[in-house]
């Protein structure tokens, strides 16, 4: 099969614990042709001839097991989406207006007949901060607002609460808000309420504190709506709030608890009759965060620490998707 990975550029990947190089070199491991492009050279056009298909200057690589160079260059070539057997989207987040535009343009390769995954209609439909309302049952106290006077109102009712933008990621723009023992908010407030809505012009998310962050935030894995056994627990550390291993938090592979399994097994299988056949749910203690459609990582830690071949995992899944 030739794929082709709709991704940020190859020189910026980290070989020692990329996920999708994890996928591109079990699929290479198969036989399978990988190829390359970035959102950016994504394009359509209409003249003369007619409507073009959706296309990019493809590179088509083979993946070496060193750090670097961790791949060779075959060759570039300019190539429609719907020629290949499957286009892989594992474009990192910020969910900006460019991945947007990208979204529709892959979905306009799907109406030209590429395969797509996960499917653009899906990423654009589940925000990876907001996909978890739909599941309000499993989630910690929440309010998503802009609103100053609700946003205040919800850290004096609960005291401990973070604060977050809802297109950050690697804990970029994550508060903890704590009032004093005498009920008085935290001195940093007002400030923070006002810097991340914009005083008011940009909706944030609010939630409870949940303590269980000092056992980790959770990373549980589901392809093709079914979880990986094993979840990866980002653990805060040297007094931080935040387990994301962008800042710093330590990555521990661990057996799914009781409650990581059964938020998995609620949300599985509808997630993936919507086109997503990878999804990364954050979950904290019995609490769920948030669901990551964009490009979920941690194969590799998972691997290196349990055995356990995630990527294997997924590239299973994709061809029995495709057959």
């Amino acid at each position: 099969m030739n794929l082709l990975f709709v991704a940020d550029a190859l020189e910026a990947f980290n070989p020692k614990k990329d996920s999708t190089l994890a996928m591109m070199r079990e699929a290479a491991r198969r036989g399978h042709a990988v190829w390359a492009c970035e959102p950016r050279h994504l394009q359509w056009g209409r003249d003369g001839r007619g409507a073009q298909p959706v296309s990019a200057p493809c590179r088509h690589i083979e993946p070496l097991d060193g750090p670097r160079p961790w791949f060779s260059e075959i060759e570039v070539v300019q190539r429609a989406l719907r020629d290949f057997d499957a286009v892989l989207m594992r474009k990192d987040p910020p969910f900006d207006s460019e991945f947007f535009y990208a979204t529709h343009l892959l979905e306009q390769a799907e109406r030209e007949g590429a395969r797509v995954f996960n499917r653009p209609r899906a990423l654009r439909d589940h925000p990876e901060k907001l996909a978890i309302l739909e599941w309000p049952q499993f989630i910690p106290d929440t309010l998503v607002s802009r609103d100053q006077a609700a946003l205040r109102g919800f850290a004096r009712e609960h005291g401990d609460v973070i604060v977050k933008p809802l297109d950050g990621m690697g804990g970029s723009g994550v508060f903890r808000l704590r009032s004093g023992a005498d009920g008085s908010p935290d001195a940093n407030l007002g400030v923070v309420l006002e810097t991340l809505t914009d005083t008011g012009r940009r909706t944030i998310m609010a939630q409870r504190f949940v303590p269980q962050i000092a056992q980790g935030d959770k990373r549980v894995l589901l392809i093709g709506g079914e979880p990986v056994p094993y979840a990866l627990a980002r653990i805060p550390q040297h007094g931080e709030t935040r387990g994301n291993l962008a800042a710093g938090g330590l990555g521990r592979a661990q057996p799914l608890q009781d409650a990581d399994r059964a938020i998995a097994q609620a949300l599985g299988p509808t997630l993936a009759a919507r086109g997503l056949l990878l999804v990364g749910l954050d979950i904290i203690g019995e609490r769920l965060t948030e669901i990551n459609v964009t490009s979920p990582t941690c194969f590799v830690e998972i691997r290196d620490q349990t055995g356990y071949d995630v990527a294997a995992r997924f590239i299973d899944a994709l061809q029995q998707a495709l057959a």
